[in-house]
């Protein structure tokens, strides 16, 4: 008797160091719970940023830390992130949609405490048309008088530049033309200010990738100011005392984290990691949606994914190779049985609700039989011949999904042979850019409300074009859209030059964006954008 109740003893104790062990585990604090407790929002951000010059930069990456470190003459506001709110400036004017005139708050500093003047304004826009920086998105601010002739060198006078400051509170933006939707381009960071006491500090204006982003060295003007970079682990900012509305700002701290797998990005999310995903596997859109909707966000977006063609190439050079390799893809069939999270077939290259009153021209579609008739012609008949290339993809599950779906597609059709190439967000970046590739992944979020932020970037010379591919007519139509006063005529002159790009197809629309994406039910105040746009300050954590 007095065995078993020793064995007894010893066994309850087991049981209730087990018990103990297993609550311990359960009721452990998650990251996220930590995190919220604290003020701190951890968010996937896929890849690490290329630059975190908001002058050389071109991806989403980079776009989502920008609204937090930095804040143009114009803003988002809390109620929504597509309105024009005050930023920097306070309120403005124009009697003629040409000539514009903005108030800079006072108030405005640096996230150092120095005052932002309307000169930091003339310093930045000088910086990032200058021709020896080659900022690649330089021609966002061409609709500027003269802008476009100082970027190519044809004026050598920055003054000559429509941008003046009359003083330290006001500023003055000349445009060539009548542009009402100016305040929605100003929201982008192309235009936002850079800190010339600080870069000049680290060398010259148009010096490339010197310390003056580095932590302890940046400085910005947003809601929040850079904190921490660990590489390929996260980049902490952390509330800026010094912005004008620092009052409205809930959160204590946000940490992107660049997760480049959206499985590991899902799991992380799963497993109390992160509270907000950047996207969601398409393996598990179908469960998200039906078994956990309470996470899983589908919000409309003014983008488009396509693949570019690097036209410099053979055989990608003739137009009717690139026009066999659109007419052989089923976007339908794609989106239904590949995507599957309420993507739309993309016609034409703008999507709806680019501009009031624009509607694409495009007429894409499904025909492989004019597909293969257009490839024999151009001389590989059932493809014989036709050299074998690849699409080069981004590390993304997703985009090597979409590429294998792709590369079946041209193989039934067509015969002809695609490799999938993937490389990370960097390299990926720089091959674009040195045209160092035959077919190429792509995706296009608009800018602003206008059609012209999408057809702009197939300038000659536009540093987002990265095809070699040019058109004189082309430019011809764009150059007259910024300089027409009348509104269906410019958008006429927009449909005009949208029709010839979907003539000769540097590029492959495949289908307009949905973002797919989970957020946990702590995070309030996240609202969803059509361009992308963030307003951090509207958002706060709810244990």
């Amino acid at each position: 008797m007095r065995a078993w109740i020793i064995r007894a003893l010893i066994l309850t104790g087991l049981i209730g160091a087990v018990t103990a062990f297993h609550q311990s585990r359960t009721h452990r604090p998650t990251r996220i719970s930590a995190a919220t407790e604290k003020g701190i929002l951890l968010l996937g951000n896929g890849s690490e940023p290329e630059t975190m010059d908001p002058q050389l930069a071109t991806g989403t990456p980079e776009h989502h830390l920008f609204d937090a470190l930095f804040e143009g003459l114009v803003a988002t506001t809390v109620e929504d992130p597509d309105a024009n709110g005050p930023g920097v400036a306070t309120h403005w004017e124009t009697p003629d949609f040409i000539t514009w005139t903005f108030h800079l708050r006072p108030e405005a500093k640096w996230s150092d405490g120095t005052p932002l003047t309307a000169r930091d304004f003339l310093f930045s826009f000088q910086r990032i048309l200058s021709p020896d920086l080659a900022a690649p998105y330089a021609p966002m601010l061409y609709p500027m008088l003269n802008a476009e002739e100082y970027n190519k060198g044809t004026v050598k006078d920055f003054t000559q530049v429509g941008a003046k400051a009359p003083d330290d509170h006001t500023l003055q933006i000349i445009l060539k033309g009548p542009a009402p939707y100016l305040p929605s381009m100003l929201k982008h960071y192309a235009w936002h200010p850079v800190p010339q006491h600080v870069i000049e500090r680290f060398g010259k204006m148009t010096d490339k990738d010197t310390p003056w982003t580095r932590v302890g060295n940046l400085v910005g003007n947003g809601p929040f100011q850079l904190k921490e970079w660990r590489y390929t682990h996260s980049i902490t900012v952390d509330r800026n005392p010094h912005y004008w509305d620092a009052a409205t700002v809930k959160l204590n701290a946000i940490q992107f984290i660049p997760i480049v797998s959206d499985a590991t990005e899902e799991r992380a999310f799963r497993d109390g990691q992160i509270h907000v995903t950047n996207t969601v596997p398409l393996s598990k859109l179908d469960h998200y949606r039906t078994k956990e909707p309470q996470v899983f966000h589908a919000d409309p977006m003014l983008g488009t994914y396509f693949y570019r063609i690097n036209v410099t190439k053979a055989p990608f050079k003739d137009p009717r190779v690139r026009k066999a390799l659109v007419l052989a893809v089923d976007q339908q069939a794609l989106i239904q049985n590949v995507l599957r999270g309420g993507q739309k077939p993309a016609l034409g290259f703008t999507p709806s609700g680019a501009g009031e009153g624009y509607v694409s021209p495009g007429q894409l579609k499904y025909d492989p039989d004019e597909a293969r008739r257009l490839l024999a012609e151009a001389g590989f008949p059932d493809g014989k011949g036709f050299p074998k290339f690849d699409i080069l993809i981004n590390t993304m599950e997703s985009h090597r999904t979409v590429g294998e779906a792709i590369q079946e597609m041209w193989k039934k059709n067509l015969n002809i042979p695609a490799g999938v190439l993937n490389q990370d967000w960097g390299v990926y970046l720089e091959n674009q850019r040195k045209l160092d590739y035959q077919i190429c992944r792509a995706g296009w979020v608009g800018d602003y409300l206008d059609p012209y932020t999408f057809l702009s970037i197939w300038q000659k010379g536009d540093g987002n074009n990265n095809t070699g591919w040019s058109n004189p007519r082309y430019d011809e139509l764009m150059q007259a859209s910024l300089r027409e006063g009348d509104s269906k005529k410019r958008l006429a002159l927009l449909g005009e030059a949208e029709t010839l790009l979907l003539e000769e197809l540097p590029m492959i629309p495949l289908y307009y964006y949905v973002r797919n994406h989970l957020s946990r039910p702590e995070v309030r105040g996240l609202k969803s954008s059509l361009l992308e746009h963030r307003c951090y300050k509207a958002v706060s954590l709810i244990p």
